[in-house]
């Protein structure tokens, strides 16, 4: 069955099935309560109005941590969770999420932290250690100034006292939101993207009893469900004002922005901490890509953490927002190494977090970066569960919570006399999944690029090189992958656009955005057998991606 039978088959099953909960959203958290759904014995379908992982949960800081400034602010209960459930990703999925040494330099003068904090920090990484952080197996360490330098040698010798090295992980955020998608199919759950809501179906007693979908091939139809979840992140108020109207306010977004630069303009070989000009906060640096002989393609740097009162549907990086980077950037390099500018930046995005505000009529304050990173749920009295805030890390927890409020309302409705209707209803695990394996997970030679990306599913990339030796020449110039992960994609990852492969599937529009773009017609052309596409559609998927390269473009310079 190909990708086009499979989303017709998904179709199918949404518009005649009768479900427990309907899942709307396809970000990281709509995906780990689908599978914990799932796991539970639930009848599950999910929708999403684009792609998979299509807003914030593709364009995170790529980061699975505890959370060093939650810990310095104080909330010790959240990096304690947040650790525990790094450990659950990184053996649940070992393929996808790898530890990642960070370093925070020690600067004699306009550093991170000064010599008169140091201590103060040792202080913190001991209590980060003991929260969880042994859990990967190594504990934080003080480094020596010329051991530090070598892990960034572009940085300022002269000013570096020491550092801090300590450990978090670092996952693909699309790859790990896609794959958790997958295990939930494989569990059952009937999923569609580019499947919007556009109404919420009540019945005579004002309970939700499901809502009504459109897809973007425009057939509209209902979706008949017990529960409706609203995992939406920063849309979840469109979708309460569905269910309650009012102007209800859940929700204060925060954008965060990275941007992408050649490696060896930086040159570090592990993340470091890195101070902001002006400003109370820190920006990581993250080599990303390894050639594989100690260097790599491209390093990466953010994230912010701002207000947000734009369209939420298309927030970009702007000029501002790649300067504050830049200059944050460059007060941490030598002054005898050249500026690094704009035109050195290859790739952006731009994300928005779902922080939770304050209660609804409240004035919300400060600044974002101080707000809780804590989730929410919310239940309405119709049956509508909505999740709000918390974080990538977290999102397995975060997805416990949910689907114990989904039974919660479940318990709560009239339960039908019928003796057949009785009969079909599932065995339910009211207790959370603990170890929810994740489809492909098993690896054990995760440096290897394919087995990184797809775990145990590396062989049938490799079995189409095999069958067509051209397929196992690079997909983009530059950059590592091949033209067979496009392939497979169509087949077997939920590809119904362009985009959803060069923007998701593959990550090359985030790292280097030209020289994707300049791929773009023959990456479409190697698909459109898959999915079916004619000369005509064909144009159509280039110009629309090309009009996504066009808009960051434009944004960047503005």
């Amino acid at each position: 069955m190909n990708a086009v039978e499979t989303r017709r088959g998904a179709l199918e099953r949404l518009r005649t099935g009768q479900f427990d909960v309907l899942v709307v959203g396809a970000g990281i958290t709509g995906a780990g309560v689908a599978l914990d759904a799932a796991a539970r014995g639930l009848r599950v379908a999910l929708v999403e109005r684009a792609d998979v992982a299509s807003g914030t949960s593709s364009k995170s800081s790529k980061l699975i941590h505890g959370g060093l400034r939650y810990l310095q602010q104080g909330d010790v209960a959240l990096v304690y969770e947040a650790l525990r459930e790094r450990e659950r990703l990184l053996r649940n999925a070992p393929h996808l999420v790898r530890t990642l040494p960070f370093m925070i330099p020690v600067m004699t003068r306009d550093g991170v932290v000064s010599r008169k904090i140091a201590r103060a920090l040792g202080s913190a990484l001991w209590m980060y250690d003991l929260t969880g952080g042994w859990r990967v197996g190594k504990l934080h360490r003080r480094l020596r100034a010329k051991t530090a330098h070598a892990h960034m040698p572009t940085m300022n010798a002269e000013k570096l006292s020491a550092a801090y090295l300590y450990f978090d992980a670092e996952a693909d955020d699309a790859r790990l939101t896609l794959t958790i998608i997958r295990s939930a199919i494989e569990r059952g759950a009937a999923i569609a993207n580019y499947c919007g809501v556009n109404a919420l179906k009540k019945n005579s007693s004002g309970a939700i009893v499901g809502a009504s979908v459109t897809t973007h091939e425009g057939e509209t139809f209902d979706v008949a469900a017990r529960v409706v979840v609203n995992a939406t992140g920063v849309w979840g108020d469109s979708m309460r004002r569905m269910d309650i109207g009012g102007d209800s306010v859940t929700i204060r977004p925060a954008k965060g922005i990275h941007i992408t630069v050649p490696w060896e303009l930086v040159r570090n070989d592990i993340a470091v901490v890195i101070p902001v000009p002006g400003d109370k906060r820190s920006l990581f640096v993250v080599p990303h890509m390894p050639n594989g002989d100690g260097t790599y393609r491209y390093t990466y740097v953010g994230t912010t953490d701002t207000d947000y009162q734009g369209s939420i549907d298309d927030p970009q990086c702007t000029q501002d927002d790649i300067d504050y980077c830049l200059r944050a950037l460059n007060k941490a390099v030598s002054s005898t190494s050249r500026a690094i500018t704009r035109d050195d930046v290859i790739g952006t995005w731009a994300g928005l977090r779902p922080l939770v505000a304050a209660p609804d009529g409240e004035t919300v304050k400060g600044r974002t970066a101080d707000l809780s990173r804590r989730h929410k749920v919310i239940m309405s009295d119709s049956g509508m569960v909505t999740i709000t805030g918390g974080k990538l890390t977290t999102y397995r927890k975060m997805a416990e919570h949910t689907v114990d409020a989904v039974l919660d309302v479940m318990a709560k409705q009239t339960i039908a006399t019928d003796a057949s209707t009785q009969s079909t209803a599932p065995r339910v695990k009211r207790c959370a999944t603990k170890r929810m394996d994740l489809f492909a997970a098993t690896s054990h030679d995760c440096e290897d690029h394919l087995v990184s990306r797809f775990g145990t599913e590396a062989a049938a990339v490799r079995e189409l090189i095999a069958r067509d030796a051209s397929l196992g020449q690079p997909l983009v110039e530059g950059l590592p992958y091949l033209r067979a992960e496009a392939v497979y994609a169509a087949r077997n990852e939920l590809v119904v656009t362009l985009d959803d492969v060069l923007s998701r599937r593959v990550r090359g529009l985030l790292y280097d955005r030209h020289a994707t773009a300049s791929a773009a017609r023959d990456v479409a052309h190697l698909i459109a057998p898959e999915l079916g596409w004619d000369d005509s559609r064909i144009d159509g998927e280039v110009k629309r991606f090309l009009d996504v390269c066009s808009r960051e473009d434009e944004a960047a310079a503005s």
